[in-house]
């Protein structure tokens, strides 16, 4: 059995925010660097959408987008999602970001010679 490889320093960056905006926030992503996302479709509601047709609440779709990043990165990749998702209207969506302990992932051969460890 190969030996596992975890890697540290990795936060989770989660946006929830309005269907239309998803494409502009991952291609504002992608810009600065990221690797990998995540997207999750979801229904919810919140203060903004109790205004509906004689008070009831409406649902909204939302999607749910994660982003697993360096820490050195999560400062830029915080602030493009940001401006992307145009977070600072109210009622868009919100964003948080989440330390990660430990991540164990394919590492290739040479990216564990760099780090010193025995390629399988």
């Amino acid at each position: 059995m190969s030996e596992i490889i975890y890697l540290t320093d990795v936060a989770l960056i989660t946006c929830v925010l309005d269907k239309k905006r998803t494409e502009a926030v991952l291609l504002a992503a992608r810009n600065v660097g990221a690797r990998v996302a995540s997207v999750h479709a979801v229904h919810g509601w919140g203060v903004r959408e109790r205004f509906g047709a004689l008070g009831v609440a409406v649902e909204s779709e939302k999607d749910v987008i994660v982003f697993m990043v360096s820490s050195d990165q999560q400062d830029l990749m915080f602030e493009a999602i940001y401006k992307a998702a145009e977070l600072n209207v109210p009622g868009i969506g919100y964003m948080f970001v989440s330390p990660v302990e430990r991540v164990a992932t394919y590492v290739p051969e040479a990216v564990r010679k760099e780090l010193g460890v025995n390629p399988e």
